[in-house]
């Protein structure tokens, strides 16, 4: 059986001085092929390039990556500012439309950091601009200084709902996580279900209740050694084996608190 197609979303980049390209990580990359089993495609996230309808066809489910720029705050109702930092409105007009459909499809897609924030701002959600700003949170930003490695070194613990979708999957309740975001979840949006969330409040893990496909999100980078990381190789094979069942014309069960 050939291996499902997985539509990892580019961010749009400039090398040197004037040279754009749309680009993705390879760890991602490299997690979908070794971990979920998939073909990695590379989208071209810019509606003028291609439509929501035309990957929804040619992709079996897709990878909601991070990314430097922000979810533009007009996309939840809010002004811009300058602490909501850079924006890619070209990803917005993309990622937005294509996670609705997929929910509303039963598609799988797996959102990660900014992906995670898209799906939440996608089903009518909002976004802190600066989680470090606000009374009793830390700082989840990226250290500034350090190796690859310490840079996506294991910083906190995010907790799970009891019985709920992360804590049977996983078999635990709390795991240790990186974390390199500064936005992060205000108001959840409609139908998401926050699953899990950092020591501090900032929530972490989610799902869209009801959907019929998978529609797992988390808030921290599992794509950084997800061949070796238990956590993440729990993720990505479960998505894996979502994406399996789709492209075999199959779907699992919608996801619900237990």
């Amino acid at each position: 059986m050939a291996r499902p197609v997985v539509g990892i979303i580019s961010n749009a980049h400039v090398i040197g001085d004037d040279y754009k390209v749309h680009a993705g990580g390879m760890m991602n990359t490299s997690a979908i092929a070794e971990v979920s089993g998939a073909i990695p495609l590379l989208v071209a996230a810019d509606p003028a390039l291609n439509t929501a309808e035309e990957l929804l066809e040619v992709c079996d489910g897709f990878l909601f990556t991070g990314g430097r720029p922000n979810v533009h705050p007009e996309e939840y109702g809010e002004e811009a500012t300058a602490a909501h930092g850079d924006f890619d409105r070209a990803r917005d007009a993309v990622t937005l439309p294509l996670i609705r459909a997929c929910v509303e499809r039963g598609q799988p897609f797996f959102g990660v950091c900014r992906g995670f924030q898209e799906v939440n701002v996608a089903m009518g959600g909002s976004l802190y601009p600066e989680i470090r700003d606000l009374p009793g949170r830390t700082n989840h930003r990226m250290p500034p200084d350090g190796t690859l490695e310490e840079k996506f070194a294991l910083r906190h613990e995010v907790s799970f709902t009891q019985g709920g979708p992360f804590h049977r999957l996983l078999g635990k309740q709390a795991v240790m996580t990186n974390t390199l975001h500064g936005q992060g979840v205000k108001m959840a949006g409609n139908r998401v279900v926050i699953d899990g969330y950092a020591p501090d409040g900032t929530p972490e893990a989610m799902y869209i209740d009801g959907a019929p496909g998978f529609t797992m999100s988390v808030q921290w980078h599992p794509e950084y050694n997800a061949r070796m990381d238990p956590v993440s190789k729990v993720l990505f094979g479960a998505f894996g084996d979502a994406l399996r069942d789709w492209a075999a014309g199959k779907t699992r069960p919608a996801l619900k608190t237990a």
